[in-house]
């Protein structure tokens, strides 16, 4: 192992948190473009244990309820219960796959975006069926696809070397 291998895996997490507040409003609407942030939770869910996951998907959300005071604690909740659930089901399915793991990101974040409609209580009526139905999906899917591309352009980066494995 170089000295180097262990800076690319927080060098990935820094890059990505710095996407979100620099490219993220370039992409399209807010109901749109990929959530970094919770790119990052998921990416670090894959890797850590559920009870990592949930503690990092808490301050994740507090970090973003700081944002939106009007919902505080709908954020924590959600990205607590999405940092604990993406990573059981990681230790369930053995999301090796590439695609798994974008299904994982897709889920992810609709089910995210789920708990903080329920909690927050901020649509009424049609409103929730076409967050859940069309926004909720299509962040889904950007966000799963730029997880896709990040697990791709960095895999030598994000997975842990093995013993007697040439790089």
């Amino acid at each position: 192992m170089r000295r180097t291998d262990r800076y690319r895996y927080p060098f990935i997490m820094t890059l990505l948190v710095l996407l979100q507040f620099t490219v993220r409003s370039r992409l399209g609407g807010d109901r749109v473009a990929p959530d970094f942030l919770l790119l990052a939770l998921l990416i670090y869910t894959i890797r850590a244990e559920p009870g990592k996951s949930a503690a990092a998907g808490f301050i994740l959300g507090l970090l973003r309820d700081a944002l939106t005071p009007a919902s505080f604690g709908a954020g924590a909740l959600a990205h607590t219960i999405v940092g604990f659930s993406s990573s059981w089901a990681k230790a369930v399915f053995f999301a090796e796959h590439v695609f798994v793991k974008g299904c994982l990101f897709f889920a992810g974040t609709w089910l995210r975006n789920f708990i903080l409609l329920l909690v927050s209580g901020r649509l009424q009526g049609s409103q929730v069926a076409w967050e859940l139905l069309v926004w909720s999906p299509l962040q889904g899917l950007t966000t799963a696809l730029v997880g896709v591309v990040v697990l791709w352009f960095f895999r030598g980066w994000l997975y842990p070397r093995r013993a007697g494995v040439p790089a």
